[in-house]
């Protein structure tokens, strides 16, 4: 009949995603609930076990229901990509190369501890053989990086012992698949024979992404950027992010791997903010793709008939595994509550897990009916890992006899923002009560945050990079924000964040060096004081002093000195006109 609408299956399913994505968000945030459960649970009610087992009895429930849960697969996939191209943004090679102790190091122990366990439970007890037991055991062992790390972060002590097990365990994937095709009964030695390949060519891809990426990747966004169109911005991302995961799946690698190096690479280059926000909507979309794959593969009715056997299963897998994980945390010297929240965070299987079931039963090591009882109980655990993390944060608190989440300030007087909880924002602090200034210290470091409030300090636990926190501390009505932390890349993300948000807020910097405060000049900060060179002033002023010049003399020769570094300032910045540089007398920051 002309004018009458026929949606094809894609777009019936599209529409349903964004409708879902429309209603899950808002509601969700309203609540200050995490939207990663929302998704979730429209995945279980649009599925083929919710309202799609209805389709044949209600036929117009077809344009409510996703008609083939295999399609989204792809774009499942390609949020978990996004992932990983999203924390090689906020990582450094610096930051990883200071990470290896605990991701070689943390990470290689919490996998082979409870993966072997695992299978050695499962192995002695009889209920599988020891092929059977070792592919289960190790697959059980990975943990979720598509729902834990967008809950904790990268940068707080929680995120960061997360982020180095789930690197570890990214890193671990294809090697494990390999050893169980070559575990396989039918198997001869191509197994091994094809890791080795994969190892050798993969490195050679790896090495020639890092080489061509230092070289082409700034030329290539500095001509995007130059056209100044959002458009071409967005598409050279993209190119990137999937040419570089293809480059790593053609040799047998993950493509994760390839999404995490391209990350790494352009976090390299001043392009790196930009990128952020233009691939965040749809590295969010993409995710909220895979939560609904994981909500759609929950049978409620299966889960019902096996509801003792599979709650028991999920949690001896959750006991054990957060057990495990905090034990090794507190062996390696973190906090007794940072070890307790990550381990409970940690502790629920991962979609790696249906990735190693998959390939274990396709080599006919696990029998389809043992893996579709684990994959409920990883679809189970991937649905309560949310739950878990506010569980973890609760024992966090009992365990360090307070709360290692302070409650949050919500004064709304004017004040000014100190971030960073450390020495040199302590310093500032004291310096505002000393003349009577309001502040609100601000850092990502649980501990940091509790110690200071125990010492009088006005402080709270927030990611200062996250645009919401610093609205919701008044950043609108604030005298100045002062930037203290020593993570000189971070510092020139939010100056830049700051000056583009807010043009006339006064932003004050700590710098490392002379090169350090230029960049945050050039960023947009009001002022920077490069540590090394105030420091090295002061030690001056006090050695001549003490040592018979006249304070005159020296005064003197200091100014001067602060006006060379000045010329250098305005000279390597590329800057208009000199910068300021505070003296030894003002606020230290």
């Amino acid at each position: 009949m002309a004018g009458e609408l026929t949606l094809s299956p894609i777009l019936s399913d599209a529409l349903v995603i964004l409708g879902a994505a429309g209603i899950v968000i808002p509601v969700f945030a309203r609540f200050r609930i995490t939207p990663i459960i929302g998704f979730i649970l429209i995945g279980v009610a649009v599925g083929p076990y919710g309202l799609g087992s209805l389709v044949g009895r209600f036929p117009w429930l077809e344009h409510i229901t996703i008609t083939n849960p295999q399609a989204l697969t792809p774009f499942a996939d390609f949020g978990i990509v996004l992932l990983l191209f999203a924390i090689g943004l906020e990582l450094s090679f610096n930051r990883l190369w200071a990470m290896r102790r605990l991701v070689f190091g943390l990470g290689a122990l919490e996998l082979i501890i409870i993966g072997s366990s695992i299978a050695a439970v499962l192995g002695l007890s009889g209920m599988l053989g020891w092929t059977a037991a070792l592919a289960l055991g190790f697959a059980l062992a990975f943990s979720s990086t598509a729902i834990v790390l967008p809950i904790s972060g990268t940068r707080t002590p929680v995120g960061r012992a997360a982020l180095s097990m789930l690197l570890f365990e990214d890193i671990m994937i294809v090697p494990i698949i390999f050893i169980l095709g070559a575990l396989a009964p039918n198997a001869q030695s191509e197994g091994w024979e094809g890791l080795i390949d994969t190892l050798w060519q993969g490195g050679l891809v790896i090495a020639v992404l890092l080489v061509v990426g230092r070289f082409a990747l700034p030329r290539l966004f500095a001509q995007a950027a130059r056209t100044k169109n959002p458009e071409l911005f967005l598409a050279a991302s993209l190119l990137v992010v999937i040419g570089a995961s293809l480059a790593t799946s053609l040799v047998g690698l993950s493509p994760i791997v390839g999404a995490l190096i391209a990350g790494l690479l352009i976090a390299e280059t001043e392009y790196h903010t930009e990128v952020e926000l233009i691939m965040e909507p749809f590295k969010g979309l993409a995710l909220g793709v895979f939560l609904i794959t994981v909500g759609m593969s929950i049978n409620l009715v299966e889960i019902g008939s096996q509801i003792g056997a599979l709650a028991l299963a999920v949690v001896g897998v959750i006991v054990f595994k957060a057990v495990v994980t905090s034990i090794l945390l507190r062996l390696m010297g973190a906090r007794r509550g940072t070890a307790a929240e990550t381990g409970v965070m940690m502790a629920s299987p991962s979609e790696t897990t249906l990735i190693v079931l998959s390939a274990a039963t396709a080599a006919l090591v696990i029998d389809t009916e043992t893996a579709q009882f684990w994959q409920t109980v990883t679809a189970i655990g991937l649905t309560i890992t949310p739950l878990l993390a506010r569980l973890g944060q609760v024992i966090a608190r009992r365990v360090e006899h307070g709360s290692t989440l302070p409650p949050e300030d919500d004064s709304s007087e004017a004040r000014t923002i100190i971030v960073g909880g450390g020495r040199v924002g302590r310093l500032v602090a004291d310096m505002m009560q000393a003349h009577g200034k309001p502040y609100v210290m601000i850092d990502s470091n649980p501990d940091l945050v509790t110690t200071a409030r125990q010492d009088g300090y006005r402080a709270t636990f927030g990611d200062a990079a996250r645009r919401d926190t610093l609205t919701r501390l008044g950043v609108e009505t604030a005298p100045a924000v002062v930037l203290t932390m020593d993570e000189p890349v971070l510092a020139q993300r939010l100056v830049g964040k700051l000056r583009r948000d807010y043009s006339d807020l006064l932003i004050v910097a700590r710098a490392r060096d002379t090169d350090h405060a230029a960049a945050l000049y050039r960023a947009g900060a009001s002022h920077a004081v490069p540590e090394t060179l105030e420091s090295s002033l002061q030690l001056s002023e006090a050695v001549l002093v003490d040592i018979g010049v006249a304070m005159g003399p020296v005064i003197a020769s200091i100014h001067a000195k602060r006006d060379e570094y000045r010329e250098q300032l305005e000279r390597d910045g590329g800057l208009s006109e000199k910068p300021k540089l505070r003296t030894s007398n003002s606020v230290p920051v």
